[in-house]
């Protein structure tokens, strides 16, 4: 049986961000049980008003933008609110563009870790999430760099399923929730809503709604 096909669109920070998305895209196709093949179009853009001006469309369209809260660090804290800003900008740039939020604080280490386990303490910095990484995938990567080379990273890909991706939104809506409950202020920005503690992210809803869409969640 010939399936629809459903598209979706995203501008990202890195290739580990698109490398992932293109495997999400393959793993829903290659399910039996999908009610739809999908396509996860996603561009590596920092910019996402860039991304938007390149972008030919007709009709409303959603795109997300996946990108990290680096740190705390006033530099950081001003690439994450540009970042919003561009958003914001895309959204009024006369395309009939809906920007979502994809964030993760502190980065995208956050969500492929919670495919395996749970990673719900404060991190100072980002580069402890190199243990968790390395412990969860059962590899010995020397530092965060290593990881992120395609063949690692593909690699690390391989061992997870449709199910792990499940695992993932469900430890993601908890720690939201414990933010929640720990009386975290949930910070507002053009119309963005985001913690500035550890971890947090919203990266989940979209790939949630991805696998609602497809039926693979119900």
């Amino acid at each position: 049986m010939h399936k629809e096909n459903r598209t979706y669109y995203f501008s990202v920070e890195g290739a580990t961000e698109k490398w992932y998305l293109d495997w999400l895209q393959n793993m829903i196709n290659a399910d039996p049980d999908a009610k739809y093949t999908v396509k996860l179009n996603s561009k590596i853009q920092k910019d996402p008003l860039a991304h938007v001006k390149k972008m030919t469309i007709t009709g409303k369209t959603e795109v997300t933008h996946i990108f990290d809260y680096e740190s705390e660090e006033a530099v950081h804290v001003q690439q994450f609110k540009t970042a919003l800003d561009r958003m914001k900008e895309a959204q009024n740039s006369g395309k009939n563009i809906k920007y979502q939020l994809g964030y993760s604080n502190l980065t995208f280490e956050l969500w492929i870790i919670l495919h395996k386990e749970d990673c719900n303490r404060h991190l100072a910095h980002r580069n402890l999430y190199l243990d968790p990484l390395n412990r969860a995938y059962g590899e010995h990567f020397e530092n965060l760099k290593q990881y992120k080379q395609e063949d690692n990273f593909k690699r690390i890909l391989k061992q997870l399923s449709l199910n792990h991706v499940k695992a993932a939104i469900r430890r993601s809506k908890a720690i939201m929730q414990r933010n929640q409950e720990n009386g975290y202020v949930l910070q507002q920005y053009k119309g963005y809503k985001y913690y500035r503690e550890n971890p947090s992210l919203s990266i989940w809803k979209v790939v949630e709604k991805i696998l609602f869409d497809c039926e693979i969640l119900r």
